[in-house]
């Protein structure tokens, strides 16, 4: 039996409503997979679906539109569906209203040598069918137009809270600020025709970031500044591969959002309560590492510096034609308990692993003599950088 003949055995079957004869065009354990929806595993997973579409549309009509078949064991075959949503069952927990729906749809099925269908794949729009079962307003219509502009004014809302457009603050360097306040720094750096992305923010940025980098020409990697799970957050939904600092590898690879060396009792009530349960709602998880970077690599045009005493892991990123520089947490230019802004300053000292590396840090980083230095969160450090960076390596925290 060539492999069209079994795909036209199967669609037989179905015209005829036999489950029987059905599932035995199927491979056990063949997979149908309703492109966008959900998976099927053959044959009773194949078998309880189609009991249930024929239960809520009995007079459910099947036509094969056309079968093409390639050289080996694959078929197309575009399809349509015609029936009355009358039950007695219901379909997917909607109940029968009466509607008279048209479905056209394609089918790409492999076939294995024994002329049974291995996989199955279902293409088919959905919302077109939700549209005439009326679960969706009619295209065109006011109800349309009104859940257009519902959505349209949940995304501005996210928008506003999760993330922001990206501001170009550098020749080709830009940042995506998000979270509440728009405290959190997500850096893209224009990397041949595409972008690097430093420190990756809370989850909740993950999709304005994705957008933000499509933009601009799609992301070729991720670059951790540290694997807090403030700076990791979007990094493991935005399907790039992902790099840290060794030291930092076990820590972004974990599971938990909470480092081993933080110390709640250092933290005021407010900040061992909302800012504690706030590290695991930012977080998205653990990271699957592609590699690891070291002092004195180029990224993107910019060195690397290991900067420790916050994380032990923790990098800048330093451009030497303009001076500026890309350093994570290494400094401070907020209160993470209050969210108020404030001058240059060493971490606090309740999530970091060495205050006193973390103040060497800052003086390393200051004797690089930026002209500017952005951190993971909130207001870059301008005007006298220097002085800056020497007066927050040496004030107490």
């Amino acid at each position: 039996m060539s492999s069209a003949d079994a795909v036209r055995r199967y669609f037989d079957a179905l015209r005829a409503h036999d489950l029987d004869a059905l599932v035995t065009c199927w491979a056990p354990g063949g997979i149908e997979r309703q492109v966008g929806q959900r998976e099927l595993t053959a044959p009773e997973g194949v078998r309880e679906f189609f009991r249930e579409l024929h239960g809520a549309f009995p007079d459910l009509a099947w036509e094969v539109l056309d079968v093409i078949a390639d050289a080996g064991h694959r078929v197309a075959v575009r399809w349509r569906a015609t029936g009355t949503f009358a039950g007695p069952g219901t379909f997917q927990g909607f109940v029968p209203n009466g509607a008279r729906v048209e479905m056209e749809g394609c089918d790409v099925v492999s076939v294995d040598a024994e002329g049974r269908i291995a996989r199955l794949d279902a293409y088919l729009d959905s919302g077109a069918v939700a549209r005439q079962l009326g679960l969706l307003p009619p295209a065109g219509s006011r109800a349309e137009a009104s859940l257009t502009k519902l959505a349209n004014a949940r995304t501005r809302a996210q928008a506003w809270v999760h993330g922001a457009e990206p501001e170009r603050i550098a020749d080709g360097v830009w940042i995506v600020r998000g979270g509440i306040g728009r405290h959190m720094n997500v850096y893209l750096i224009e990397d041949e025709g595409a972008v690097t992305l430093f420190d990756a923010g809370i989850s909740e940025m993950t999709e304005v970031v994705a957008a933000a980098a499509a933009r601009l020409g799609a992301i070729r990697r991720i670059v951790l500044g540290h694997a807090d799970c403030d700076h990791r957050g979007t990094a493991p939904g935005l399907r790039a591969p992902v790099y840290c600092h060794p030291a930092d590898r076990a820590a972004a690879e974990a599971a938990s959002p909470y480092r081993d060396y933080w110390d709640r009792a250092k933290l005021d009530p407010r900040g061992r309560t909302v800012l504690w349960r706030l590290n695991a709602r930012w977080d998205g998880g653990a990271v699957e590492i592609a590699g690891t970077v070291n002092e004195g690599d180029e990224i993107a045009g910019f060195k690397v510096v290991h900067l420790p005493g916050h994380a032990p892991g923790l990098i800048g990123l330093f451009r030497e034609s303009d001076r500026l520089a890309l350093v994570s947490d290494a400094i401070y230019t907020v209160d993470p308990q209050s969210g108020r802004k404030r001058p240059a300053s060493v971490p606090h000292p309740a999530f970091n692993q060495d205050t006193t590396q973390a103040r060497a840090s800052i003086r390393k980083l200051a004797a690089l003599d930026p002209s500017s230095v952005w951190a993971g969160h909130t207001d870059p450090v301008t005007g006298d950088v220097q002085a800056q960076l020497e007066q927050a390596a040496s004030a107490p925290v």
